[in-house]
């Protein structure tokens, strides 16, 4: 993902960089990244294939990647929420769709929730509408072999809340990989190292939300105020973000899909990569891109 191809976007406040694929005429899609602290290359090419049919906008969230840094006390899983909102404005986007990973799932499903019916639809990739499923990381890490990846993954979680450095942060997440694969010696895990290598970590981010429960998202009770159709999507053994999370959305949303990979766990997107597309692309399409 050449970094010739982005620009920065004022959303007000600040600036966010975005890097845009597809064909400027095709359904934009705004694609949201995880973390908090990692950049827009955490998807790498991964989902490229769908730029023959649609617009991807890939996000630098606020104060990450090469966004502008913008006040410490705008670093909220709500704000990230709002620039979503902002930045479609600012593309000059009415219809629209939002995607969103991990941390990135989280932003996308506050925003539908405050702000529903905004975006056209919303896919919640590998999240959670509560803080509370997180208690599972715990749990899953406890059963989590071999003994030495364990150790090596409970580790990398304790130094979040420490890193100071970009290679802090691309250190912990190595040494997390094994955790986000169904299989921790998944020979893809080396290469998706090498299809998202380029980002821009963004340590003191990471810092914040690694002592504040990634954003604290607790929107559990409001889904029934979302509006547009939803797709959810999650690993069948996903340890971080278990899929008991993921039919709580499903539940609680009016029209949402819900659908899980059997042979996935946290990085559904790269453990079944034609699947995933396949599903992505057949939802944008079915409910009106």
């Amino acid at each position: 993902m050449p970094e010739h191809e982005g620009r920065h976007t004022d959303v007000g406040d600040t600036r966010l960089w975005v890097v845009e694929r597809g064909p400027q005429g095709g359904y934009p899609m705004l694609v949201l990244h995880g973390g908090p602290g990692l950049d827009h290359h955490m998807f790498g090419d991964y989902l490229d294939p769908l730029t023959d049919r649609f617009r991807l906008v890939f996000v630098d969230q606020r104060s990450q990647g090469r966004s502008d840094a913008a006040p410490e006390a705008t670093w909220t899983l709500e704000r990230h929420a709002e620039d979503v909102l902002s930045l479609a404005r600012a593309l000059g986007l009415e219809r629209y769709a939002v995607l969103g990973h991990s941390y990135g799932a989280f932003v996308a499903l506050q925003n539908a929730v405050d702000f529903p019916g905004m975006a056209w639809q919303t896919i919640v990739s590998s999240g959670l509408p509560s803080a509370r499923y997180l208690e599972a990381i715990e749990r899953n890490l406890a059963r989590f072999e071999p003994v030495e990846l364990r150790e090596q993954v409970t580790s990398s979680w304790d130094r979040e809340a420490e890193a100071e450095t970009q290679e802090d942060v691309a250190s912990l997440l190595r040494d997390q990989l094994p955790f986000q694969f169904r299989d921790p010696f998944d020979p893809r895990i080396e290469e998706y190292a090498r299809r998202t290598a380029g980002a821009i970590y963004a340590p003191a981010v990471l810092r914040r939300f690694a002592v504040a429960a990634y954003g604290g998202i607790e929107v559990e009770d409001r889904l029934a105020d979302v509006t547009q159709p939803v797709l959810v999507l999650a690993g069948r053994h996903d340890r971080t973000c278990p899929v008991e999370g993921a039919r709580a959305i499903a539940r609680g949303i009016p029209h949402a899909e819900l659908v899980v990979f059997e042979d996935s766990a946290h990085m559904t997107l790269v453990e079944e990569n034609e699947r995933y597309l396949e599903v992505v692309g057949d939802f944008l399409v079915r409910t009106g891109a």
